[in-house]
């Protein structure tokens, strides 16, 4: 049988890892040496990425603590799960910043779109050890029962991995577009707690 503990330094580790991943991203916008804004042309191409990866990472976080505040709590699995998750998003800065760097190259390009494609993968994971843990009648599985958007978001990075062997423009969009479905605020939780309130 596996043992249970209490959710709270899962999420506050978890907490602690986002922000450094944030830290990071934004680190890898070097100042420039001139006071003009000519001098700013040349770090527009990373600004671009470090905005597209603080929506995915803020996403992420978004999404990471309200599906915690349906959980009771966790076990082994989990943490790794959990530890996996923390993984694929700490590639994100690399990723992000070697695609700015080079002006969304292609071969960037298509690295930064298969870590979303692993981070995307490794969400589902833990969601999926979250509900085997809580049971099929849990808050959780009935609010995950119909992810059409988790289940869009990985066809569209599929689909903009393979396009960027052809336009690394398009695919670079498609990241964009799934980043927008996702900003706004998915509310099967929110809701399912409010259900179970009232």
């Amino acid at each position: 049988m596996e043992i249970k503990f209490h959710k709270g330094r899962l999420e506050a580790f978890s907490d602690g890892v986002i922000a450094i991943i944030i830290t990071i991203m934004v680190l890898e916008m070097k100042v420039p040496h001139e006071a003009t804004l000519n001098a700013l042309i040349p770090i527009i191409p990373v600004f671009i990425s470090y905005i597209l990866s603080f929506m995915y990472v803020g996403i992420y976080w978004n999404n990471h603590h309200h599906m915690f505040q349906a959980v009771k709590s966790v076990d082994g699995r989990t943490l790794w799960a959990n530890l996996f998750l923390l993984f694929t998003l700490s590639l994100i800065p690399f990723s992000s910043a070697w695609m700015g760097e080079n002006h969304f190259s292609q071969v960037p390009v298509l690295l930064y779109g298969f870590v979303l494609l692993i981070n995307a993968l490794a969400y589902i994971i833990l969601a999926n050890q979250l509900v085997k843990i809580h049971g099929k009648e849990s808050l959780l599985s009935q609010a995950f029962e119909k992810d059409y958007k988790g289940k869009i978001s990985l066809f569209i990075y599929i689909v903009s991995i393979i396009c960027g062997f052809f336009n690394e423009w398009i695919s670079l969009t498609l990241y964009f577009l799934v980043a927008a479905i996702w900003l706004i605020p998915d509310k099967r939780i929110e809701n399912r707690i409010s259900k179970e309130h009232n």
